[in-house]
C-alpha cells in the first residue's frame, strides 16, 4: 500500500486520527457504526470515503486497544 489510510496531524481535527486526505475522524466512523449505520449508509453520506477507509478505521481502533492499558468502563443499568 503506497499511503497510510489513517493519519494524525495536529493541524487537522485537533490531531485526532482521520482518514488520510479527508477530514473524517476514526471516531466519527466508529460512532456511526456503533449507532447501527451500515457501511453502505456511511459511504452514501460521505462520498469521498471508500469501504477500505472504513476497514482501516476499524483496524486502527483495534490496534490502539491492543496496548496494555486498562480502560475504566461505566456499567449502565439495564
Amino acid at each position: 500500500m503506497s499511503k497510510a489510510l489513517i493519519t494524525s496531524d495536529p493541524k487537522i481535527m485537533m490531531g485526532k486520527p482521520t482518514v488520510s486526505g479527508i477530514r473524517i475522524t476514526v471516531e466519527l466512523i466508529l460512532e456511526k457504526l456503533a449507532a447501527g449505520e451500515t457501511v453502505d449508509q456511511i459511504l452514501s453520506e460521505h462520498q469521498r470515503l471508500a469501504a477500505e477507509d472504513i476497514r482501516a478505521a476499524i483496524a486502527f481502533a483495534a490496534e490502539a486497544l491492543r496496548a496494555d492499558v486498562v480502560y475504566p468502563v461505566e456499567r449502565v443499568a439495564g
